[in-house]
């Protein structure tokens, strides 16, 4: 059996189909309270680095593509990236919350494809 990963901000409403609730950001979302998150992890191990998350955010379109490969390049150099995957494999559904704006280019993206090749 295969595990779903799916994205959503943190900022959205919980539901049953979440599954398994992770949030994947280093950074506290700002003006999120515990308990309206609603997870079941805080992973911040797994999130980029500050610097590389910095280098990003300065150009968020233009830089997308080097930050994905640099992204996925720490993921592979993280042990507990490899262990993530491990227990989340055994999940049928995760989802992974972020707190960017951009649903498309953001760190839980690259994390899922990461976990789905893995």
């Amino acid at each position: 059996m295969a595990t779903n990963y799916y994205l959503k901000r943190v900022y959205e409403p919980a539901s049953e189909s979440d599954g398994f609730r992770v949030l994947v950001d280093g950074i506290w979302p700002q003006g999120e309270s515990r308990i309206k998150a609603d997870l079941d992890l805080w992973e911040k191990s797994l999130a980029p680095s500050a610097a590389l998350r910095s280098w990003f955010h300065a150009d968020r379109i233009g830089r997308w593509e080097q930050f994905r490969e640099k992204y996925l390049s720490e993921l592979s150099a993280n042990p507990d990236a490899a262990e993530f995957a491990r227990e989340m494999a055994s999940k049928p559904t995760v989802t992974l919350l972020y707190a960017s704006r951009d649903e498309s280019r953001n760190n839980a993206a690259i994390l899922r494809e990461y976990l789905q090749k893995h």
